[in-house]
């Protein structure tokens, strides 16, 4: 078992990012330092417990590990307050104490909605990411953002909790739907188009292999994500300033989402993807960066076979003012104004709170407009 660590070094909450093959089946023997008393409690979701869960149990046995488990439904409906409710009130049930450990075993619904009850149980118990999905592994997993989803938007009710350690386990990644992978290849390609113009050409180059299950690539690429995850976290760790620079099309993608009813018409990934496209495309217009730029995003996306332009979205979506009016809820707004993260070009990304609504109104016009659903002039 070959694996690479990333520390994240934030004083006492500071915590490992392990990744590598066979973390699954071996995560008796990392979680076994965290624990004052041999049991851990599981949170995790349907599809995952079906397929990961007895892994996880038999690594956890071969350390004389109990663990017990509670399997909410999969998909993003279940990040809210009724199934939170539901876990909480289980893990009490459970006598979860305080110096206990939660294991969020999933993807980034069950990562932000176990992050967010362990920080409340007994205001406060720690807890072990253990992300099976691409996009929680490269994102979700590492920062300590938790939280669930209210009527109002997407992650609106939350609490900062770092967890006490991550397991990217590469191998599990092997059980995705092509289309959850590279709905988490969209958080993996905003890396290198905040920061690392490098990388992304890097993904340019291996992006295909990376996709047809090349565990060497697929490490090299989760690692750099959590690292530049990491690096920026450890700055910002609560979203002050440079932390926002990790929201690159988000601001799009959340609207799109919500428009979209948080439903598998969109996956966040691929909302991400689309978002970033979106923001290079409003950064082009603004005379930020060159027409070339958003024109490169999008030609890797294609070629990676992803969501790329709101033409890819299926089923109907509001007007460019509907869409303006869910981006208005985003967390990111600030005393009224949008906030958005744009480009300079590819790697060099910035914070940008005084962006020309028009201008904004515009882009999403255009692209309903060459979706076809509203004519141009509106």
């Amino acid at each position: 078992m070959t694996t690479t660590t990333v520390h994240v070094p934030l004083g006492e909450r500071a915590y490992d990012v392990r990744i590598g093959q066979g973390l699954l089946a071996n995560a008796g023997a990392e979680i076994a330092p965290l624990l004052a008393r041999p049991r851990v409690a599981v949170l995790t979701d349907e599809t995952v417990a079906g397929v990961h869960l007895e892994t996880l149990r038999q690594g956890l046995e071969a350390q004389g590990i109990a663990m017990t488990a509670l399997a909410l439904p999969p998909g993003e409906a279940t990040k809210g307050w009724p199934e939170f409710t539901r876990a909480v009130e289980w893990l009490l049930a459970e006598k979860v104490e305080r110096r206990d450990i939660v294991i969020a075993l999933g993807g980034g619904v069950i990562g932000d909605l176990a992050g967010f009850a362990a920080a409340v149980l007994r205001r406060g118990v720690r807890f072990v990411q253990i992300p099976t999905s691409l996009l929680a592994q490269v994102d979700s997993s590492v920062g300590g953002k938790t939280g669930i989803n209210s009527k109002h938007g997407k992650n609106l009710i939350g609490a900062f909790h770092q967890p006490a350690l991550v397991l990217a386990d590469i191998g599990v990644l092997d059980s995705l739907p092509p289309r959850d992978f590279l709905a988490g290849y969209g958080e993996v390609v905003k890396y290198g188009l905040l920061g690392d113009a490098e990388f992304f050409e890097w993904l340019e180059e291996n992006g295909p292999g990376l996709a047809a299950g090349d565990h060497a690539l697929r490490t090299r690429a989760v690692r750099r994500s959590v690292e530049m995850k990491a690096e920026i976290v450890v700055r910002d760790e609560t979203e002050q300033g440079d932390r926002a620079l990790l929201n690159l099309g988000h601001t799009f993608c959340h609207a799109l989402e919500a428009a979209t009813g948080y439903s598998d018409r969109l996956l966040h990934g691929e909302g991400v993807a689309i978002g970033c496209a979106l923001a290079f495309e409003l950064s082009s217009r603004l005379g930020l960066c060159s027409q070339e730029e958003p024109s490169r995003v999008r030609a890797h996306l294609r070629a990676m076979g992803m969501k790329t332009d709101l033409a890819d979205i299926p089923g109907d979506l509001p007007d460019a003012d509907g869409l303006l009016t869910l981006m208005a809820q985003d967390k990111k707004v600030i005393d009224g104004r949008l906030r958005f993260i744009l480009a300079r070009g590819i790697g060099e990304a910035f914070v940008a709170d005084n962006v020309d609504p028009g201008t904004v109104r515009q882009v999403l016009a255009d692209a309903l407009a060459a979706r076809g659903l509203i004519d141009r002039s509106q």
